[in-house]
């Protein structure tokens, strides 16, 4: 993906589940019109997800992903089926890709009740109807019967174009879209694509920092360049917001923590100063109280829908104890630098906050403890890398199992002392705390 791409946890994301030679990799490539994946009739072939970025008109731009069979056995089998299981966490809209010769398995099943208990819309795709032609009865059942191979794969019954209100097969719930296609000759592959689209459920604009100012407002960005600092560009949350400031007609200044106070003198009355956090406390002795403070990192958690949970989690900061066990998890997989804010400055400033000698974990990326129990706290990176149905599943996790659960930017604002005023553009938060 260029620089000039939607950023994947922007994108919406479609998985293509099922078993093994369902022909999934073959509806990838036909959906994407790519050879994104390998395709076999060895079982097993895709052991690992598969993700392709693109825009799918009419839904516009997406994350297209194909996984590894979900009837996989044995040790690296169970291994790709729990790679397969994450993938759904961040799945907006999953397509159960479903062999038509065979008919709807146990695994098949199990996964449509995965998808329902996260709320995820899904799609049924009859896949292989070049070779078959199932009368409905026999969907889901054995496939001893004799059927009828099509003399011309152009002229289809009409039970292959409906969308029917009763399910092809009774373990489908009813109202469940299903539709017949073949990857072989592309049949149905245009309509599978339409039928995406109307499942996609169209979230309403959000903004990061745009529908608190004003045209013409002056916000000022403070952005350290450290030794952990990415090489040659700004931070996607810094860009992010850099953006949406501008999209508002408001006037982005942005400079390094230590030119901040000769910045201030040159625009004495921004409308806010958003800054690292890292720099928190350096910059909130700056900054003076009549001018809104905030970070990148309060403002994302606000983006991707968990500033409520993060202020109220971060009070369990105050309450740890020796031996408590602390997760930091990041979304993204960087190589972790000298000075890293997760691994280094952030524990290093808990254990002064608290006093207490306190046993760190790291996460990133895609991997997410599933038991969090033996957990005190989750302090959660920005989640600038993932999508908003990935953080809300990590945030739900940790309810779930009634640990406290908050992110960088609000931990190191209540551990400097500044956690009020830095929600304060929020008023209806700071009554949380």
């Amino acid at each position: 993906m260029s620089l000039n791409d939607t950023p994947s946890a922007e994108r919406i994301h479609i998985g293509f589940f099922g078993k093994r030679n369902a022909g999934k990799s073959s509806l990838v490539n036909a959906v994407t019109g790519q050879e994104i994946s390998v395709v076999s009739d060895i079982k097993g072939t895709t052991t690992d997800p598969v993700s392709k970025t693109m825009e799918l008109l009419p839904l516009g731009p997406v994350v297209i992903t194909d996984t590894a069979g979900y009837d996989d056995s044995g040790t690296l089998g169970e291994m790709r089926v729990r790679k397969t299981k994450q993938i759904l966490n961040k799945t907006d809209i999953a397509v159960l890709v479903v062999d038509c010769t065979t008919g709807i398995s146990d695994s098949d099943i199990e996964l449509i009740q995965l998808f329902k208990s996260k709320n995820i819309p899904y799609i049924i795709a009859y896949n292989k109807s070049d070779i078959r032609n199932v009368p409905r009865e026999t969907i889901g059942q054995s496939e001893n019967k004799k059927c009828s191979t099509w003399n011309n794969p152009n002229q289809h019954s009409e039970m292959f174009h409906v969308e029917q209100s009763q399910p092809l097969n009774q373990n489908v719930p009813r109202g469940t879209i299903e539709i017949f296609v073949s990857a072989v000759n592309k049949y149905n592959i245009h309509e599978l694509k339409e039928k995406i689209a109307s499942v996609a459920i169209r979230e309403t604009e959000k903004h990061i920092v745009g529908d608190l100012i004003n045209p013409e407002d002056i916000i000022i960005l403070v952005t350290p360049i450290d030794k952990s600092a990415p090489k040659g560009r700004l931070i996607l949350p810094q860009q992010q917001t850099i953006r949406d400031i501008l999209d508002t007609d408001a006037i982005a200044v942005v400079t390094k923590e230590f030119q901040l106070a000769e910045t201030l003198e040159k625009f004495p009355t921004p409308k806010m100063v958003i800054t690292d956090s890292q720099a928190f406390g350096y910059v909130s002795k700056i900054v003076p109280e009549n001018i809104p403070l905030t970070s990148f990192s309060i403002l994302m958690a606000r983006y991707k829908g968990f500033l409520q949970t993060a202020i109220k989690g971060a009070s369990a900061i105050r309450s740890l104890q020796d031996g408590d066990k602390i997760l930091i998890s990041e979304g993204c997989t960087h190589h972790r630098q000298c000075g890293d804010i997760g691994s280094v400055k952030l524990p290093a400033l808990l254990r002064k906050f608290t006093g207490k000698s306190l046993n760190i974990n790291l996460s990133s990326g895609i991997e997410f403890p599933e038991n969090l129990s033996d957990f005190k706290l989750v302090i959660h990176c920005g989640g600038c890398m993932l999508n908003q149905r990935e953080v809300s599943f990590r945030m739900k996790s940790a309810i779930d199992q009634n640990i406290p659960f908050t992110n960088y930017g609000i931990a190191i604002a209540l551990m400097n002392g500044i956690l009020k005023r830095s929600i304060q553009i929020f008023p209806d938060m700071v009554s949380l705390l």
